[in-house]
């Protein structure tokens, strides 16, 4: 989905609103008349995951987590796309660090299960739609490398992980990124990924931001030392951190038909992950 297609789902539900893009991703984010909009690709297994994640919201309202709040309590369904509501957070204070990060999802990881079904972490189940949207952009040898590299983390996934810390809620994709600093602290946002699984997922996270997106050595040091351990200590992170991988390779894929740079990401990472050298710098996109 380009901006343009997003800003005409927009218009139907906001005509005549001046609308600012945020962020265009997995989700087009535009603000509106004092609201965030998050406008979702054209799919109708994506409206299931937008009715979850203002599910997610109204439940961490009421648990006392610092989230973002749905404006709307139900999704609207525009031509395809689901669209959601949001009231806008004031300007940050600071940018988040991952210290911050680690101080919400010790809030997260000590809340039992909600009232309603969270899904497990598909963490790799994007890879399929990823790279069919990446389509002729990317060589076919490449999507044929990731579709292995997948079959095979889900496997090792699947078969002999014990966890560290008790199973339970967890955020999914637990980055600085997601973090608003607010006049009152740190404020989790980006609700979509919410699962109940292996809390290490949320900790792998940062991990990789370390060994791989030019995390500082003191900053990941901060977020273990607030969170209180080193998921790099338990012996699941090697495959945890390589779904992650090869996840992360296969979502850039999916920008490459309209975005040279992402077409370059690309290609560097998953260069990368065939020559098995895990100290090649990737960068966020």
């Amino acid at each position: 989905m380009d901006e343009a297609r997003a800003r005409e789902v927009l218009a139907a539900v906001r005509p005549g609103s001046r609308a600012e893009l945020l962020a265009l991703g997995e989700n087009a984010v535009f603000a509106v008349d004092g609201l965030v909009v998050k406008v979702g690709r054209r799919d109708i297994e994506l409206l299931a995951r937008a009715e979850r994640e203002l599910a997610v919201a109204h439940w961490l309202a009421s648990s006392g987590v610092p989230a973002v709040r749905a404006a709307e309590p139900e999704p609207r369904w525009v031509d395809g796309h689901p669209v959601t509501f949001w009231h806008r957070l004031p300007e940050p204070a600071r940018p988040a660090e991952p210290r911050d990060v680690a101080e919400l999802l010790r809030l997260v990881h000590a809340l039992a299960p909600p009232s309603f079904a969270l899904p497990p972490r598909e963490l790799l189940g994007g890879v399929e739609r990823w790279l069919r949207l990446a389509g002729d952009a990317i060589d076919p040898a490449d999507a044929a490398y990731l579709r292995e590299r997948r079959d095979g983390f889900a496997t090792a996934a699947a078969a002999a992980l014990t966890p560290y810390l008790p199973p339970g809620p967890i955020h999914g994709d637990a980055l600085p990124r997601n973090v608003h600093i607010g006049p009152d602290g740190p404020v989790l946002v980006d609700l979509e990924t919410f699962s109940a699984d292996l809390r290490e997922h949320d900790l792998v996270v940062m991990a990789l931001s370390r060994d791989r997106y030019g995390l500082a050595p003191e900053a990941y040091d901060a977020f273990t030392s607030t969170y209180g351990w080193d998921v790099r200590e338990w012996s699941g992170c090697t495959v945890l951190r390589g779904a992650r991988e090869t996840a992360s390779c296969a979502w850039v894929a999916q920008h490459a038909p309209t975005n040279a740079a992402a077409l370059t990401e690309f290609r560097r990472r998953v260069s990368s992950l065939r020559e098995e050298d895990p100290e090649v710098r990737w960068y966020p996109f």
